[in-house]
């Protein structure tokens, strides 16, 4: 199995939890005299066989991310980093929205509002990141794709 697969199985498995849990919720309580829909008997064996198999299927994934190596970086620290420049990235947008917005002024009495940073400057500095983003983000995709699931 390729990681690309193994990380497709583990979001699939990701949204049957989540599915049986909406679905256990649903049936934990009925009126007296009535049954429930599903039986939850059924449905928490259900669940426990699907968090078995979570739970393999992500150590397979960690381990193969901590394993597998590209240009002296392993998955891992390839994923830490495009989530650090991800973060980085949304932080800068939201402060550059912010920085150019203008603040319309009625008359000349009120107070002007300026920008503490240069706009044009801190977009392209945006720019390089999110193309370094982007290239990272590719390669690992890529990588996903080639890369053999240790299990």
């Amino acid at each position: 199995m390729k990681l690309a697969e193994a990380l497709n199985l583990r979001a699939d498995l990701q949204r049957r939890i989540a599915s049986l849990k909406e679905r256990l919720i649903k049936n934990a309580k009925v009126q007296e005299g009535d049954t429930p829909a599903e039986d939850p008997k059924v449905l928490l064996k259900e669940l426990d066989n699907n968090i078995v198999e979570l739970e393999n299927i992500i150590k397979a994934i960690n381990k193969t991310n901590s394993s597998t190596y590209v240009e002296n970086e392993s998955i891992a620290d390839l994923i830490a980093k495009r989530d650090a420049l991800g973060l980085k990235l949304s932080v800068l947008r939201g402060f550059l929205s912010e920085a150019s917005d203008k603040v319309e002024r009625y008359s000349n009495k009120e107070i002007k509002v300026l920008s503490t940073i240069n706009v044009a400057e801190k977009q392209k500095e945006i720019d390089k990141l999110s193309k370094e983003y982007r290239l990272l983000d590719t390669t690992l995709q890529g990588l996903n794709w080639t890369t053999d699931l240790i299990e």
